[in-house]
């Protein structure tokens, strides 16, 4: 059976804000290719893993007020990378639509589950000893995520345990679910152009 597709599958997202000012670059069917420029250090490190290991084509320049606090700029990444990958995703059609990956990242394991449903649904398990790591609040990683999830119009659930280094899940987060939404966005050859679902619509 043979798909047809458009590819590649990309988006281009800006958000100007009062607060921070956001261009980003997306496409889905990529090979890693990452150029990422934010004021929170440690934040470009996980994107950048993210970017590869979900094969995906990502650019992002951001500029945002955290001379007092890194809140907003990296919420706003969030919202803007959701919106992103729903805007890229299309129709859906001949897509897995749902993803799965379990990643050890040293001491530490990732777990993502993923679905493009169409629905937001978001459940973030991990606990973090550090309040910042670098300059990225730990309590933002869930909050990026949330923003993402509702943005992607997506489930999204992640869960990090036995980890004693809070760099390590953290990157293992990222580096799982870059890779289960890589499965959840690829094509089922049996599946060929019909939609994963049987509502007629996602």
């Amino acid at each position: 059976m043979t798909i047809t597709i458009a590819k590649p599958r990309k988006a281009t997202i800006t958000r100007v804000t009062e607060e921070t000012n956001i261009s980003l670059k997306l496409n889905i069917d990529g090979s890693g290719i990452r150029k990422i420029n934010t004021p929170i250090g440690f934040l470009n490190h996980l994107l950048e893993q993210f970017a590869k290991h979900g094969l995906f084509d990502l650019e992002i320049t951001a500029k945002g007020d955290t001379y007092f606090d890194d809140h907003h700029t990296v919420e706003d990444i969030g919202i803007v990378l959701g919106q992103a990958f729903a805007e890229a995703i299309g129709d859906k059609a001949g897509i897995n639509r749902y993803g799965f990956f379990i990643l050890p990242m040293d001491d530490a394991l990732a777990t993502t589950a993923f679905d493009f449903s169409g629905r937001y649904g978001f459940r973030f398990d991990a606990e973090f000893k550090r309040e910042k790591i670098g300059e990225l609040s730990s309590e933002m990683l869930e909050h990026f995520w949330d923003a993402f999830a509702q943005n992607a119009r997506a489930n999204l659930f992640i869960k990090s345990e036995y980890g004693r280094n809070d760099h390590h899940k953290a990157e293992g987060i990222f580096k799982a679910t870059a890779r289960a939404i890589r499965i959840a966005s690829e094509f089922d050859v049996r599946l060929g152009n019909q939609l994963p679902t049987t509502k007629g619509i996602l």
